[in-house]
């Protein structure tokens, strides 16, 4: 059974930063992307990172770039986001994806795409707040 479970988030003050880790299990077949997408209240869900895992790319959505890193540590089967200059609008629920879908950067602008046989995290809580 596929899992990926999130851990360390919490509270920063905005120019903090802060890393969180996707640990993945279980995999069967290999996802074509382990992707970071965040949800804000009353705000829509939007991706913002991925890897890729056949050649180790990494995309990003344009308000997050030169701020987020993403990397993979295949010994740990754990995917990081390492988040630096952070800013109140960064305050949602992160949740790590498994997708078999394409994720990339097209004119501009951050996308993936979600398949039936995808798997996504329960998330963790990221507050920017001084």
């Amino acid at each position: 059974q596929v899992q990926l479970v999130e851990s360390g988030g919490g509270l920063v003050q905005p120019g903090g930063s802060l890393r969180i880790s996707c640990a993945t299990s279980g995999f069967t077949s290999e996802p074509r992307a382990i992707i970071w997408r965040r949800q804000a209240p009353e705000k829509a869900r939007e991706g913002i990172s991925c890897v890729h895992t056949d050649d180790e790319s990494t995309y990003y959505l344009d308000s997050v770039k030169g701020r987020f890193t993403v990397s993979r540590d295949n010994s740990k089967n754990t995917v990081y986001l390492q988040m630096n200059s952070l800013k109140p609008e960064d305050t949602a629920v992160y949740m790590c994806g498994a997708i078999f879908g394409d994720c990339g950067e097209y004119d501009g602008t951050f996308y993936y795409s979600e398949t039936p046989h995808d798997t996504w995290g329960q998330g963790t809580q990221v507050t920017v707040s001084s």
